[in-house]
């Protein structure tokens, strides 16, 4: 995301920096509205948060995982580069170390945007023990990496360090917009979310519409084969597989700025992904296969840096907020609730904004955005990330008091500092 002053005086930041339809650039330009846009939504008032784990505190939480391995545990990633596991339980005393990168991970940066960003677990991690990690490192200049790690033989709640194998880097110009989640699909390939580069310029490079670098995109990959010199494989119907024009085959869709979160509807298949915007406007969009968002050509469903005269087709984004008070400045993406806990947010998708702490469900039929309810706020703001454990339950992670919450019902204490 961007790092707007405001919110650098005001907290401290983790800058992170309708239907859907294909639409021609000529028509976006026009400005003509192609994607539900809201403001606030209106408020629910059902809804509250609570401490998750009261006796927990992590170091900038930026990420909840939970594998589906029968062991009911929750992985915690911390941006300097630690992940720490725990068992799933209210009254847990302490959570304990599974593996530290510190000594690998670049963290920071000018906007506090580097470090250890994403974990994806194999889709037999329970038999394998194999997991994927996405950082920032130095070498030794600024560069994303994925790599695989095996947990320990002896230990489960122990990952081996010396097990890395680096499956994919990439260069990064700058130290911001570095996307970071990864995760695995229904179909089990891996899909990795990459921001454009940085600076405050408007992807000055025009990494987001080009086809020949991996940066402003989603990319698929396969990792249980091998294919050329890489450690890993193209997926058959990846849209650029066996080009002419040198494009790279990773590539599954692009014209992204910042996706600060993406996550598979297992139920549906999904991909839901949140792009931050540059100035104005914040949106959703449903990842398709070779599909172009539009970044920099738009920001939103409105035009950013148009070319005249293009006829560049473009995804419109299914929902767009502006930027304001009752809305915010960062959108943080979720995931659509199956939480049986709340029956009445079943395959309504949940996120929410960076900056304000709002956090809302939407509600989408699959061809139009229906309605946007805002449920609650999360008091602390600095709404980094959310999770979702292996029963379904969503948490939201709140990066400057390092707590994490759950949703609850509204007479509850609210979740403050």
């Amino acid at each position: 995301m961007k790092t707007p002053k405001a919110l650098i005086a005001l907290l401290l930041p983790l800058t992170l920096s309708i239907c859907t339809t294909t639409t021609s650039f000529a028509q976006n330009k026009s400005a003509k509205k192609s994607a539900a846009n809201a403001q606030s939504g209106q408020t629910n008032g059902n809804y509250n948060l609570l401490p998750a784990f009261p006796n927990l505190k992590f170091e900038r939480p930026v990420e909840l995982q939970s594998p589906t391995d029968g062991t009911n545990r929750i992985f915690v990633l911390e941006q300097k580069g630690r992940v720490r596991v725990f068992d799933n339980k209210s009254d847990v005393p302490s959570a304990g170390t599974f593996l530290d990168l510190t000594d690998r991970v670049k963290s920071g940066g000018a906007g506090g945007e580097l470090g250890l960003l994403g974990l994806a677990f194999h889709p037999d991690f329970k038999n394998n023990g194999t997991f994927y990690l996405y950082y920032t490192r130095n070498a030794p200049h600024l560069e994303s990496a994925v790599s695989r790690f095996q947990v320990s033989k002896t230990n489960p709640n122990v990952a081996d360090p010396n097990s890395e194998e680096v499956i994919l880097t990439f260069s990064q110009p700058y130290d911001n917009h570095n996307g970071g989640k990864i995760a695995f699909g229904n179909d089990g390939y891996l899909y990795i979310a990459t921001g454009d580069g940085g600076t405050i310029k408007g992807d000055p490079h025009r990494n987001g519409q080009s086809k020949y670098t991996l940066l402003g995109k989603i990319l698929r990959i396969d990792v249980n084969k091998t294919a050329s010199n890489w450690k890993y494989a193209i997926p058959d119907d990846n849209p650029f597989k066996g080009n002419k024009q040198n494009y790279r085959e990773e590539i599954y869709a692009y014209g992204m700025r910042n996706p600060w979160r993406f996550s598979f509807d297992k139920p549906t298949g999904l991909l839901w992904a949140a792009d931050v915007g540059q100035e104005k406007y914040e949106e959703i969009d449903i990842i398709k296969n070779g599909g172009n968002y539009g970044w920099r050509l738009m920001e939103g469903d409105q035009p950013y840096k148009p070319i005249n005269n293009d006829s560049t087709v473009v995804e419109a984004p299914i929902f767009t907020y502006q930027h304001g008070g009752d809305t915010g400045i960062s959108i943080t993406g979720g995931y659509v609730s199956r939480d049986k806990t709340f029956p009445e947010l079943d395959g309504k998708y949940i996120y929410g904004d960076y900056g304000t702490g709002y956090i809302w469900a939407l509600t989408y039929d699959g061809n139009k955005v229906v309605s946007n309810e805002k449920l609650t706020q999360l008091q602390d703001r600095a709404l980094s990330s959310f999770g979702e454990d292996s029963q379904g339950r969503i948490y939201a992670l709140a990066l400057a008091t390092g707590k994490i919450y759950k949703l609850g019902p509204a007479k509850t204490t609210s979740a403050r500092k």
